[in-house]
C-alpha cells in the first residue's frame, strides 16, 4: 500500500503528490499548488517553472511571505528525503534569487530548519546517504539566515571588488566584526563536503550548484575583508582587536584564510559541467594574497616576541 501511495506513476510523480496538488487547487491556493510541485517526491531538482513562479511571488505585495515560508517549512519536515530537500533547494532559490522580504523574513522571526537530526523513513540506502547532506544543508542555510540576522545584509548579495567592494571599504572596526560572521557562514558551508561519487541525483546535483555559487560570491567577498584587513598597520588592527575586547580575533581571522583558500579550491575541482566563466582564477589574486598573510603572520608572531621579552 505504502508503494502505491507513494511510488512514482508514469509522469513520475506519486499519487500522494497529485492528491495534495489536486486539494489545493480545489481549495483555490495556487502557492499552496506551486510548493507542493515544487517539492514533490519525483528524484529531480524543483522545475524551473515552480521556482520562476515563487521567486515571482516573492516580488508580489499581495502574497503573504509568512504563509510562503511556513508552507516551505512545513515541507521540510517530511519524512521522505526527496520532499525535505527539495524543499531545502526551494527555499535556498528563494533566499539567492526571490525578493529580499523572504530572508529577512527568515531572519527577523527566527525561522530555523530543525533537522539536524534528520533520517528518512523510507528504509533505502538512497534515503540514508542523502539524509546525512540534509543535515549539514539545512545547517548551512540556518546559518545564512543568521548571518543576515545579525548584519541586516546577505554577503552572497554585496558588492565585491576593489572600487567599491562592501568589505574593500568597510571600517576596520565594523569589519572586525563582519568576519567572524562571514567565517562562520563560510565553513558551515565546506561543511556540506560532499564528493564527486555522491553528487547521483538531480535534488543533491541542484542543492551543489546553489552552494558553489555561493562559495565563490562568499570567498570573493572575504577577500576583499581580508585584503582590507593587511592594508590596515598592525598596531592599528591590535588597538581595535582589544578595544573591541577581542585582543586574539585577528590572527584566528588570518589562519582561517588561508584554510578557507585551500578548501574552496577543493570544491571548484568538483564543479564538472559547470561553465568555466563562473569559475574564478583562485591562481591569480588569492596567491598573492596568500603569501601576503604569511607574512603578515610572521610579522605579528615577532612583534608579538619582541614584546614578551
Amino acid at each position: 500500500m505504502n508503494k502505491l501511495i507513494h511510488g512514482p506513476n508514469v509522469a513520475g510523480q506519486s499519487l500522494a503528490d497529485r492528491v495534495m496538488a489536486a486539494k489545493h487547487s480545489i481549495a483555490g491556493s495556487g502557492l499552496a499548488k506551486s510548493v507542493c510541485k515544487a517539492t514533490t517526491e519525483e528524484i529531480m531538482g524543483p522545475k524551473k517553472k515552480h521556482l520562476d513562479y515563487l521567486i515571482a511571488c516573492t516580488n508580489e505585495p499581495n502574497v503573504s511571505i509568512p504563509q510562503l515560508a511556513n508552507l516551505l517549512i512545513e515541507r521540510t519536515q517530511s519524512h521522505h528525503w526527496v520532499v525535505t530537500f527539495k524543499a531545502l533547494v526551494t527555499i535556498h532559490n528563494l533566499m539567492n534569487y526571490g525578493n529580499e522580504r523572504f530572508t529577512q523574513y527568515l531572519a527577523s522571526n527566527n525561522c530555523t530548519f530543525s533537522l539536524g537530526t534528520f533520517l528518512d523513513k523510507q528504509g533505502v540506502q538512497a534515503g540514508y546517504d542523502m539524509s546525512t547532506y540534509i543535515r549539514r544543508y539545512s545547517k548551512y542555510l540556518n546559518e545564512k539566515s543568521l548571518a543576515y540576522r545579525s548584519m541586516a545584509f546577505d554577503f552572497c548579495k554585496v558588492k565585491r571588488g576593489k572600487e567599491d567592494g562592501l568589505l574593500r571599504t568597510m571600517p576596520t572596526e565594523k569589519l572586525l566584526k563582519s568576519l567572524p560572521t562571514l567565517q562562520s557562514q563560510l565553513d558551515s558551508l565546506l561543511e556540506f563536503d560532499v564528493t564527486p561519487n555522491e553528487l547521483t541525483n538531480g535534488v543533491i546535483n541542484a542543492a551543489f550548484m546553489l552552494l558553489f555559487k555561493d562559495l565563490i560570491r562568499l570567498f570573493a567577498c572575504y577577500n576583499d575583508g581580508i585584503i582590507n584587513l593587511l592594508g590596515q598597520s598592525h598596531m592599528a588592527l591590535i588597538a581595535l582587536a582589544c578595544a573591541s575586547g577581542r585582543p586574539t580575533l585577528v590572527q584566528p581571522i588570518y589562519f582561517r584564510a588561508i584554510n578557507d583558500k585551500k578548501s574552496t579550491q577543493k570544491v571548484i575541482s568538483l564543479s564538472v559541467g559547470i561553465d568555466k566563466g563562473d569559475i574564478p582564477d583562485l591562481a591569480k589574486a588569492p596567491s598573492s594574497l596568500l603569501e601576503a598573510l604569511e607574512e603578515h603572520l610572521k610579522s605579528l608572531e615577532s612583534s608579538k616576541k619582541g614584546r614578551d621579552k
